[in-house]
C-alpha cells in the first residue's frame, strides 16, 4: 500500500466541522483544526493511534469502525457523548463514511451539538438586532422632522404669550421636545459618522476603558487583565469599538452597583461563522463581570433598543454597542449564570474571510 501523503488533506483545515480520517487499522492519519480545537489535542499527537482509545468511552467509535470495515454500511449518522480523560463529555454528533477504493479505512465527521445552538442562536441575535435597529433608525427619521415643528412652535407661541405665568407650560413642551432629540440623536449615533478605517491592538481598547472605568469607579471596581499577546492587530474605528466596549464594561459595573471585577480577556477563535460569514481568523474580546447576572426575563431582549433592567437606564447601551460591532462585520453574544457574566465581541481578524 503505498504511504497516505498528509500534505494533501491540508484543504481540510478549511472545513468548518471537525474531521478525522482514519487508515485500515483505525489509527489516526490526519485531524483538521477544527477537529483539533474540538478534541483540545493535536493531530501529530494522535497519529499511528486507534483513535477511539483516546476516549473513556471510545467503544461506539470502535464498533462503527469494523462495522465499516465488514461494509455493513457507506455512511452513517448518529449522536454519541467523547469523553477524554480529564475532561468534561462532549456531544457531538457524527458521520462515518466508508471510503471506495481509498487509501483511507474510516472518515469521521464531528460536529459539537452545543456549538451548532450556539451558531443558531448568534445568528438569531445577529438577524434580530440588525432588523430592530433598522426599523428604530427609520422610526428616530420619523420622529425628528416632528419634534423640531413642535419645539419651534412652542418657541413662536411663547412669544405672543401674555402672561410669564403660561411660559413654564411652553417651557415644559421645549425641554421635552430636547430630550427627545437627544434620545434620537443617540439612536441614530452609530450611522452619523463613516467609520474611520485604521490598525491598532485591541488590548489598547482594553486598556482605554478600563481607564475610564476606574475614573467612574475608583473605589469600588477592581479591573483583572487575561491577553494572548500573540493576536495581531484589528481593522476597524478605534473609536467605535472603545465606546462599544465601554458600553459593555459600564453595563457590567452598573449591574455590579459599582462593585466588584471586571475582567477582560482576548483569545483568538478559528473557523468560526458570523452573520452566515464564514472566518478563517476571528478575534473574541471577553468582558466578564462576577455580577448577579443577567435577568432570564431578558435574557432574550437585552440587545432590543429601550430594554433596559436597570431603574433610570435607557436601554440603548447594549444595542449601540451591537450596532456598532456589526458594522465592523462581528457580533456580541453572553453567557450569564449568577457570579459571571461573560459578554464575549467577536471580530473577524484580517485575512481571515473564506473566499
Amino acid at each position: 500500500m503505498k504511504p497516505i501523503e498528509h500534505a494533501s488533506f491540508a484543504s481540510l483545515n478549511l472545513a468548518a466541522s471537525a474531521i478525522v480520517l482514519l487508515d485500515h487499522a483505525g489509527n489516526v492519519v490526519f485531524m483538521n483544526l477544527a477537529a483539533e480545537q474540538l478534541f483540545e489535542c493535536t493531530s501529530r499527537s494522535l497519529q499511528g493511534q486507534a483513535f477511539w482509545r483516546s476516549f473513556v468511552d471510545g467503544a461506539p467509535i470502535e464498533h462503527l469502525f469494523w462495522d465499516g470495515k465488514r461494509l455493513m454500511y457507506g455512511a452513517k449518522r448518529f449522536e454519541l457523548s467523547l469523553t477524554r480523560p480529564g475532561r468534561e463529555p462532549l456531544y457531538c454528533a457524527c458521520t462515518a463514511v466508508v471510503p471506495e477504493g481509498a487509501d483511507l479505512g474510516l472518515v469521521l465527521e464531528f460536529q459539537a451539538l452545543e456549538q451548532r445552538r450556539r451558531v443558531d442562536r448568534e445568528n438569531r441575535i445577529y438577524d434580530s438586532a440588525k432588523a430592530n435597529h433598522e426599523l428604530l433608525r427609520n422610526l428616530a427619521h420619523e420622529v425628528k422632522n416632528p419634534l423640531g415643528g413642535i419645539r419651534g412652535a412652542a418657541q413662536l407661541l411663547e412669544i405672543d404669550l401674555p402672561s410669564a405665568h403660561f411660559r413654564e407650560y411652553t417651557q415644559v413642551i421645549i425641554s421635552e421636545a430636547d430630550r427627545l432629540q437627544k434620545l434620537v440623536d443617540r439612536l441614530l449615533a452609530p450611522q452619523k459618522h463613516l467609520p474611520k478605517i485604521e490598525l491598532f491592538n485591541i488590548h489598547q481598547v482594553c486598556d482605554r476603558v478600563g481607564s475610564l472605568i476606574t475614573v467612574e469607579y475608583p473605589k469600588g471596581i477592581n479591573l483583572c487583565r487575561d491577553y494572548d499577546a500573540s493576536l495581531p492587530e484589528v481593522e476597524g474605528d478605534l473609536e467605535q469599538i472603545i465606546q462599544a466596549v465601554l458600553n459593555l464594561a459600564r453595563n457590567a459595573a452598573q449591574a455590579m452597583l459599582g462593585q466588584g471585577t471586571i475582567t477582560f480577556k482576548t483569545r483568538i477563535a478559528r473557523q468560526v461563522t458570523i452573520g452566515r460569514v464564514r472566518h478563517r481568523l476571528a478575534l473574541d474580546l471577553h468582558v466578564i463581570d462576577n455580577g448577579p447576572g443577567v435577568p432570564l426575563d431578558l435574557r432574550e431582549s437585552i440587545f432590543y433598543p429601550l430594554v433596559t433592567g436597570r431603574a433610570g437606564g435607557s436601554g440603548l447601551g447594549l444595542s449601540m454597542a451591537q450596532s456598532l460591532v456589526q458594522q465592523h462585520g462581528g457580533i456580541i453574544e453572553f453567557d450569564s449564570k449568577p457570579g459571571e457574566t461573560d459578554f464575549k465581541v467577536r471580530l473577524p481578524l484580517i485575512g481571515g474571510k473564506k473566499r
